[in-house]
């Protein structure tokens, strides 16, 4: 084993290591060569050499694509802790030679695009020399994208649990479930869980943090409902809702709009809101540079104020 380690270590060069990145990345040699700017042969020698090192393969192909073996993915991992740490240098460098800019990746769960961007901007505003980098996906998405690190920090519900994180709450999160304002149970007052039983459901794609809310407020009911019909954005299923298609549990902030112009209605559901907290979330072990430090303390001490305002319907828990 020893003899191995020294062996790869003297050979596995950053290069190589880049070079089978690249066509993991965009599934070719050829068109990783073309975006490294190389020649074919000199990504294969690349690839070759990495596995003379190490005595396995890297690489196997399926469909005609390249698809990293085992050994191959613990090397892109390696990969991209590298070039976050060179990132991370050069802007320490560059932020101690005097030059103020940097950037930022920042992840944001789909439900907190109601409110996030404009936390954002004021950021931005403030901060013109600074880029920032917004990515959007579930929550599926966003962790896999923390763990990675791929991002900076993100803004999201429950912090994830598999990973060490730093993670601090900026404001709370409400869940309801919505119909259609002619819908027979809006208006009702402490409509009870076993009521929207034989009401079709409208839920969101596997992986996302609403989902599971919704299978925990029926788990903890007691209830076991059917399956519901499956959308993958909120906007659909707004709009699927505002059509009479069915009911749905959301993000309170997703509706703000639709609630105050009448087009939706927020169901008075005994055990409802269910209330979270929207969380500022980075790896433990991520180290925060000016820039990236300055727009967490802007999110902890702000980010609150961006949530949108709605009055929710507290039924009277004592009648």
């Amino acid at each position: 084993m020893k003899n191995f380690l020294n062996h790869a270590r003297s050979r596995l060069t950053l290069k190589q290591m880049r070079g089978l990145a690249a066509i993991a990345e965009h599934g070719t040699i050829t068109q990783a060569a073309s975006a490294l700017g190389v020649t074919p042969p000199a990504i294969l020698h690349q690839l070759r050499q990495i596995e003379d090192s190490l005595g396995l393969p890297v690489l196997e192909r399926s469909h005609g694509e390249a698809i990293p073996t085992e050994a191959g993915r613990e090397i892109l991992a390696a990969i991209a802790r590298i070039e976050t740490e060179i990132t991370d240098c050069l802007d320490a460098i560059a932020a101690l030679a005097g030059m103020q800019r940097g950037h930022v990746a920042v992840g944001v769960i789909s439900t907190a695009k109601y409110f996030a961007p404009r936390a954002l901007a004021a950021f931005k505003l403030a901060h013109p020399e600074i880029d920032l980098r917004l990515l959007v996906g579930n929550r599926g998405e966003t962790i896999a994208a923390l763990e990675r690190f791929d991002i900076d920090l993100a803004i999201m519900g429950r912090p994830p649990e598999h990973f060490e994180v730093t993670a601090v709450a900026i404001g709370p999160h409400p869940h309801v479930i919505i119909a259609a304002p002619d819908h027979p149970l809006a208006g009702r007052r402490a409509i009870a869980p076993a009521a929207l039983l034989d009401q079709p459901f409208l839920l969101r794609e596997p992986g996302s943090g609403t989902r599971a809310l919704v299978q925990r407020l029926f788990q903890e009911a007691g209830l076991d409902p059917a399956g519901g019909m499956e959308f993958g954005s909120n906007e659909t299923i707004k709009q699927a809702v505002m059509a009479g298609m069915g009911i749905a549990l959301i993000s309170a902030h997703t509706i703000a709009a639709e609630w105050e112009d009448r087009r939706l209605a927020i169901l008075d559901v005994v055990g409802l809101p269910i209330l979270r907290e929207w969380h500022l979330v980075r790896r433990r072990e991520k180290r925060l540079l000016p820039a990236a430090r300055a727009l967490w303390e802007h999110l902890v001490r702000e980010g609150g104020t961006f949530l949108p305002p709605i009055a929710l319907p507290y039924h009277d828990k004592s009648a």
